[in-house]
């Protein structure tokens, strides 16, 4: 039954798990979840997982990739979801043919495209979609800001943008292929906003945005915490904040950034993951369903499986649980 454990049972499960995913530091695995036939009509979407990052349950780029690579596998019949972990393709040329790549991985000065914005904008002219999830939509001010508003209309930018943690109720959504099947809904995650768009918003669309409490400004000014445009913006204009947006090229590529993503357990929320999914199926030029990608809920289990870092002590798997039931009751 949902929500039961016994805790020797428990433990013999963390074990077995990290034995088998959590200790594995290979410099680069090519990965099919749930592989599906070969097809000649199927499209490629390349998922690039970054390394190891902030500890158990937080930033878990591999973990993540391979969850929504296998729902992409078992629920979209013309995708052909594959993983790359452990940052940057050693072989460049597994891009050549992507109809879409996913990069989840740390950002700024440590993102993995930033050594190959040559190679991505050529992807790009040529029609790629490109998907940014959590700190992979921060890259520094300049060359590499300017071609991310260009390939995703956006970008978190040092000393305008800010990453507290708080729950967004999202209840106004559009009518776009990213945001169907989606129900209103509320999760708290680290929502990146008052992220730097492109002036000219023709293609561009916000998914998801609420007006941040003043409790999320109440950090010092610094390059991530605050800083007195967004305080304007928020405190004085009252401005609705754009956490998921889309955005189709002039050149008919698509992208899409999602600021959400820093607690692993949130893609065991069905609307959360759906418009994660929807956006990649969208980006790959994939007809996104009437009710949008819908896939099974990961089980505790399947969301402990292939995290770089083993559970510490204190970890509680009955609140996970718990929450994981909360949410299912909340969208009947």
């Amino acid at each position: 039954m949902p929500g039961t454990f016994t805790p020797r049972g428990f433990i013999v499960l963390l074990t077995a798990v990290f034995a088998v995913c959590g200790t594995d530091r290979r410099p680069e695995v090519t990965a099919r979840a749930a592989e599906p036939p070969a097809s000649s009509a199927k499209k490629k979407i390349v998922l690039i997982a970054g390394p190891p990052s902030h500890g158990f349950g937080s930033h878990e780029h591999r973990a993540g990739c391979l969850l929504l690579a296998k729902a992409l596998n078992e629920n979209v019949p013309q995708a052909d979801a594959v993983v790359i972990t452990n940052g940057w393709p050693r072989d460049p040329s597994v891009l050549d043919d992507a109809a879409a790549i996913v990069v989840f991985a740390d950002g700024g000065g440590r993102h993995p495209i930033l050594p190959h914005l040559d190679q991505v904008g050529r992807l790009m002219s040529r029609g790629v979609g490109l998907v940014c999830l959590h700190y992979a939509v921060e890259v520094p001010k300049g060359r590499a800001g300017q071609a991310f508003l260009d390939w995703i209309g956006g970008y978190f930018e040092t000393h305008w943008s800010v990453n507290p943690h708080w729950t967004p109720q999202f209840t106004d959504l559009p009518k776009h292929p990213v945001a169907r099947g989606v129900r209103p809904f509320a999760i708290r995650d680290e929502w990146y906003y008052h992220m730097r768009f492109r002036s000219n918003r023709r293609g561009w669309t916000p998914i998801l945005n609420d007006l941040p409490p003043a409790e999320t400004l109440r950090r010092k000014d610094g390059a991530h915490s605050n800083n007195p445009h967004v305080r304007a913006a928020v405190l004085d204009r009252k401005e609705p904040q754009v956490v998921a947006w889309a955005y189709e090229r002039p050149d008919g590529g698509r992208g899409f950034g999602f600021t959400g993503g820093h607690f692993h357990w949130n893609w065991a929320h069905d609307d959360f993951r759906k418009i994660v999914l929807n956006a990649i199926v969208w980006s790959a030029r994939l007809e996104v369903p009437p009710g949008g990608v819908t896939s099974k809920t990961p089980t505790l289990q399947e969301l402990l499986a292939n995290q770089d870092f083993p559970p510490p002590k204190q970890f509680d798997p009955k609140r996970i649980q718990r929450m994981i039931d909360g949410w299912k009751q909340d969208r009947p």
